[in-house]
């Protein structure tokens, strides 16, 4: 999008189509060929595997992963495969999303206020307009901090990081790196439990 919403952008003018995950018909595509060469998962529970791809985020490279750690006789296979894929992505899921939250809370206020303020707008975000100003300032104790180059200090801060938590495009537009982060995101709101601790404040 940011290739095309503006005057200025290569692509002005065209047309955006977001590209759909991969779904049920891949998954089937992975049970069958399990099916074709392992007698003893002669019959997969697809929708168990469904819901397992759904929590790596649909990212089939984690789902594949997941697929070999249960086919591997090394491995400590308790229970059936589908259901041992699945518990690997809850776990998985778990655990990546206690990363983000603990990355968060490592950041200072200052920085998790622009982190929250980049989750909410997405591609609206603009970092240093008079409301992203002040929605800073709600957020963060030290009002004294807030001023645009100090924002600028902060986001770039951020993109040093390893791994880095923000994107930043040619023409000087910002998104955070990790797409991830708005699932996050996402479900701590429909939790009621965003901002995450208490360090937003400080």
């Amino acid at each position: 999008m940011r290739l095309t919403n503006s005057n200025a952008a290569p692509f002005y003018g065209s047309q955006i189509q977001t590209i759909p995950h991969l779904g049920p018909d891949f998954v089937d595509h992975c049970a069958t060929l399990i099916e074709n060469h392992y007698t003893d998962h002669a019959c997969l529970d697809r929708d168990t595997l469904n819901r397992a791809f759904a929590s790596f985020g649909y990212r089939p490279q984690f789902f594949m992963q997941a697929l070999g750690n249960a086919l591997n006789p090394l491995s400590v296979n308790e229970g059936p495969l589908e259901t041992r894929v699945e518990s690997d992505a809850v776990k998985q899921m778990h655990a990546d999303r206690a990363e983000m939250t603990s990355v968060y809370l490592g950041l200072p206020p200052l920085q998790q206020a622009i982190l929250w303020r980049m989750l909410d707008r997405q591609q609206n975000f603009k970092p240093y307009d008079r409301d992203a100003l002040r929605f800073y300032a709600g957020v963060v104790s030290d009002k004294a901090s807030i001023t645009p180059n100090r924002v600028q200090n902060a986001i770039e801060k951020m993109r040093a990081m390893s791994p880095s938590l923000v994107w930043k495009s040619a023409r000087g537009e910002y998104a955070v790196e990790d797409v991830g982060m708005h699932a996050w995101h996402r479900d701590r709101l429909a939790d009621q439990a965003w901002p995450p601790g208490d360090g937003h404040n400080g």
